[in-house]
């Protein structure tokens, strides 16, 4: 009997995909979740009374939340699953998106009470999914798909900015600020039931095909990572997480990680503020574009996993074929520090789109996770891994909201973005050292 060879089985294995899709629009959803109330604040700080302070609380209580519910929620991935944590997760946070739509009913004694809740709530649910995500991609790709695999959920991200903002800004004019929220919040509704339908682990899944579960096990998927969970509790909880955060490699991926988000969160704060303020753009203008460093970021993301991919099946090494891509696209993403030296709004925009893009091609965090994480530890790793991460969340606009109160200008914070990027690389080229999965030791 004669096998089937692997460019076959490719053509006629196409489950996987659908899983990537599935996961691609929900993570998009996510993104869009959280930007709704930046999108509808005006509207609601201004039929609801609130002024700047009350906002600036509210919009922190995500952040918080998200933050503290990482580790938690990643244990939770390891102990119960991907599919179980996940649809609770995305019919919670759908559903607490959906409720701010009835803020209004509240009294308005309690509104800003309310509000800070939902934020809360919404950040609280949300946490699980990134890790989420990078279970599923250990689980349904092979090593030498799984950037791509990676980049192209990941790409939701900047998919949901460049999509939904002008999406949600509309609902806002036409509708009224509620309608911004019960509409994502059904869209959630309506993929929680997706997800239940259509995702299973590789070898539980109705539609995968014999030959697709042969080849993507044969080419390095954790497919029993779910099936595993129960007899491998005595690796998990404070054992594993203190073997990870004493693991160099590890660190040195977390750290890394801390620093590309850096760059992220001044594009989603502080960069509309920096072409009105600095370069005395209309905010009219700065609505389209802000947009473009967004496309181009995930632009960059896609061809970042693909790129890596390429490099693995041309013959390059693991730590090799990821960390090509990640320092490249750091170095891409020094070029903001130029806007200093220019007045050319053209080149400003241009050399932003050039930065967003380098950060989009670096970033491919997630995709070495799911190469090095323990198996028995993968949605713990990737928690860690992203309470290490949203640490930027907090601290970036900060510092540079102190950097440009103390300068009277962008140019420092600009200086201190682009230092970031050099930072995400040094922690690759000098800190990570082999790429390879990671083995706990089980204690006795």
């Amino acid at each position: 009997m004669t096998h089937p060879t692997t460019q076959s089985i490719k053509h006629n294995s196409h489950t996987r995909y659908v899983i990537l899709v599935i996961v691609f629009l929900i993570t998009s959803v996510n993104y869009a979740d959280r930007a709704t109330l930046s999108i509808a604040g005006s509207s609601v700080a201004s039929e609801l009374g609130l002024d700047p302070g009350d906002m600036g609380l509210i919009f922190s209580a995500f952040g918080w939340a998200y933050l503290i519910m990482q580790i938690p929620g990643g244990w939770l991935l390891d102990k119960y699953g991907s599919k179980k944590v996940y649809t609770w997760s995305l019919f919670f946070w759908s559903l607490f998106t959906f409720l701010q739509g009835f803020v209004e009913l509240m009294p308005l004694a309690w509104t800003l009470t309310s509000l800070f809740f939902l934020r809360f709530m919404l950040g609280f649910s949300e946490a699980p999914s990134f890790p989420a995500n990078a279970r599923i991609v250990a689980a349904w790709f092979p090593t030498h798909e799984r950037a791509t695999a990676t980049a192209c959920f990941n790409a939701g991200q900047y998919f949901a900015l460049a999509l939904f903002s002008p999406l949600l800004g509309w609902l806002t004019y036409a509708w009224g600020w509620q309608h911004v929220f019960t509409v994502m919040g059904v869209i959630g509704f309506i993929l929680t039931f997706i997800w239940v339908r259509y995702i299973h682990n590789p070898g539980e899944h109705p539609h995968i095909s014999q030959q697709e579960l042969q080849y993507i096990t044969d080419g390095g998927a954790v497919i029993d990572m779910d099936t595993r969970t129960g007899s491998k509790k005595s690796s998990g909880g404070w054992n594993a997480a203190k073997q990870m955060l004493t693991n160099r490699m590890l660190m040195g991926v977390f750290f890394g990680q801390y620093f590309i988000n850096s760059i992220t969160w001044f594009f989603l704060t502080w960069f509309p503020i920096y072409l009105v303020q600095e370069r005395g753009m209309s905010i009219l203008n700065v609505g389209f574009i802000a947009s473009i460093p967004a496309l181009c970021g995930f632009a960059g993301g896609i061809l970042g996993g693909v790129s890596s991919d390429w490099l693995l099946k041309r013959g390059m090494s693991l730590t090799a074929a990821r960390k090509i891509p990640i320092v490249f696209g750091m170095l891409l993403a020094t070029s903001l520090i130029l806007c200093n030296y220019t007045e050319s709004h053209v080149v400003v925009v241009s050399l932003m789109a050039l930065a967003f893009f380098g950060k989009g091609f670096g970033a491919l965090g997630w995709t070495v996770v799911s190469d090095i994480a323990p198996r028995e530890a993968v949605g713990l790793c990737g928690g860690l891994f992203n309470a290490f991460g949203n640490v930027a969340s907090i601290a970036t606009p900060l510092v540079i909201g102190y950097l440009v109160k103390e300068l009277h200008s962008f140019s420092g914070a600009l200086i201190f973005v682009g230092a970031s990027a050099v930072a995400a690389m040094l922690c690759y080229l000098l800190v990570v050292g082999k790429i390879t999965r990671m083995e706990l030791k089980v204690s006795a």
